[in-house]
């Protein structure tokens, strides 16, 4: 009788915790449960064509989040492609430059793979194609709350 009850004090414990578990997560990631999160980046009016949005979080035990932007439009991601992002509040950046790579492609092309040099200058003439205050979460002054639901969150850039 008491082999028993151990069973079965050690089965409800491990439904308990699968319950707990189930509960508390979205899904075998380990993490709560991610919203979509998506929307439109312009900037004086005009998509922004390629680039980063950056979701970063107000609290500590929350999670970043990020995105491509591509004809203006992005999607987050936290863990998985496109799984969205993790309730609550955040500050936003976005970094949008146009490198001329054509160097490291012709360095590429002839078999040589090693170009820092040539990396770094590339990077340092980047074009800026925002203005440089929406690279930090500091600066940008864009802000975003992600809801327990699909969530649209357009930015409109400005000066």
């Amino acid at each position: 009788m008491f082999a028993l009850r151990g069973f079965a004090l050690r089965t409800a414990c491990i439904a308990a915790v699968g319950a707990f578990a189930t509960l508390g997560c979205g899904d075998d990631t380990g993490l709560a449960k991610r919203y979509s999160v998506s929307g439109k980046v312009t900037y004086k009016g005009q998509p922004v064509e390629k680039g980063r949005i950056d979701f970063v979080p107000t609290t500590q035990d929350a999670r970043p989040a990020a995105g491509q932007i591509e004809n203006g439009y992005y999607k987050l991601t936290t863990l998985s492609p496109n799984d969205g992002a993790l309730p609550g509040k955040y500050k936003v950046t976005v970094t949008s430059v146009e490198i001329d790579d054509s160097e490291m492609k012709a360095i590429a092309k002839g078999g040589q793979f090693h170009h820092d040099a040539t990396f770094l200058k590339a990077t340092k003439n980047a074009k800026a194609l925002v203005p440089s205050k929406y690279r930090l979460a500091d600066t940008s002054g864009l802000e975003a709350e992600v809801k327990p639901q699909s969530n649209s969150l357009p930015f409109d850039l400005t000066d």
